[in-house]
């Protein structure tokens, strides 16, 4: 159990708002070593654990496919969008785009969506043109409140959407340690049926900030407006 100890440190550094790459090579370093391999060991599983991981280097082709679509005009045209359909608002949007991201993943569709493929050139830019056709010019705090919860309501998403496909590699990684750990047969589909009630309290409680968010941007709206008169007087 004494190899627990990592998970201390990658709550400890996400606590410290740390950069998420180190704390995690630094967390899993240490966990290797309390394990009993020695450095060069660890060096070689990281080294085999990237090569054969695909996901790892498919940076190099989704990033200048992005900056293609984005420099042809991808968020003007998601923009344009957003002023078509008037009556939706920022919160039903992310809403939406929510219970999509946690519908794909749990079908196995985890590449659906993402911070880099969606939320930076589509999702952000809609929430924004939402929120200036309502409220008019963004300050710099709501762009990036806009900004944050866009990104929330993909992360969410996927995180509690995931665990409820009884083939990804989370459930396989749980089911595979507790059948030769504990010598039980806990079954795939037992964890991702379990998995199904988190999911759906995370869709509501998350949906309801999401919705929460015009009453937040309405009000923050509404206080910049005044701030010029109130100087003024002065």
């Amino acid at each position: 159990m004494i190899v627990l100890l990592g998970v201390l440190i990658v709550v400890a550094g996400f606590a410290a708002r740390r950069n998420p790459v180190l704390i995690v090579g630094v967390s899993g370093v240490f966990t290797a070593l309390l394990a009993g391999l020695g450095p060069l060991k660890v060096l070689d599983a990281f080294g085999a654990a990237f090569a054969s991981s695909r996901s790892v280097t498919l940076f190099a082709i989704t990033l200048p496919v992005i900056g293609l679509l984005e420099r042809h005009g991808l968020q003007e045209q998601a923009r344009a969008l957003m002023g078509r359909l008037a009556g939706l608002s920022t919160g039903r949007l992310l809403a939406i785009y929510l219970v999509i991201r946690q519908l794909g993943a749990a079908t196995g569709l985890t590449a659906l969506g993402g911070p880099a493929q969606a939320v930076r050139p589509m999702i952000a830019p809609m929430a924004e043109a939402a929120t200036e056709r309502r409220h008019g010019p963004l300050t710099g705090r709501a762009r990036e409140r806009l900004r944050s919860f866009a990104a929330s309501a993909d992360t969410v998403g996927l995180f509690f959407g995931e665990d409820c496909f009884l083939a990804v590699g989370s459930i396989l990684l749980i089911t595979g340690f507790v059948n030769a750990t504990y010598h039980t047969h806990l079954e795939p589909a037992q964890l991702a049926l379990w998995a199904i009630p988190s999911a759906v309290c995370a869709t509501l409680v998350h949906g309801a900030r999401l919705l929460r968010l015009d009453r937040t941007l309405a009000r923050e709206s509404a206080g910049a407006a005044t701030e010029p008169t109130l100087e003024g007087a002065k």
